[in-house]
């Protein structure tokens, strides 16, 4: 855990919060600053400031945590949301993933969605890349 990260100070009781699951690996609560009624944050207590920081065996809880808040808030529509880095609206360096009931058009999550255009021909090299590496 980071001393001066405000999740893990969360995570320690340092900071108050609305604790809604907390297991070996994993702490979820509400966010302060919702974008609609019931969303809420689950984290790894692993520490990272990127998805791609935290060891696979820390992330395995997270999806089944955040499908059980969203079960139980009642959410028919909702948004899962995990940023990595400033461009792509992270603003607190400890991975955390947002479970965001949308509840109709004006509450929830907004965004935009600038498809392209795909080249059969970029996209398969750019597969044949992704693949070599993984």
């Amino acid at each position: 855990m980071a001393a001066a990260c405000i999740f893990c100070k969360i995570i320690k009781g340092e900071i108050p919060s609305m604790k809604l699951f907390e297991s070996e690996k994993v702490f979820a609560f509400l966010d302060i600053n919702p974008l609609s009624y019931g969303h809420a944050l689950v984290i790894p207590k692993y520490h990272g400031a990127k998805l791609h920081d935290i060891p696979d065996d820390q992330l395995t809880e997270i999806l089944p945590v955040a499908k059980k808040i969203a079960q139980a808030i009642g959410a028919g529509d909702y948004n899962i949301l995990q940023n990595n880095g400033r461009i792509a609206h992270q603003v607190v360096d400890h991975v955390h993933f947002h479970m965001i009931p949308k509840p109709n058009e004006q509450e929830g999550l907004g965004i935009k969605w600038p498809q392209q255009q795909g080249n059969q021909e970029k996209l398969k090299k750019l597969r044949e890349e992704i693949m070599s590496k993984m």
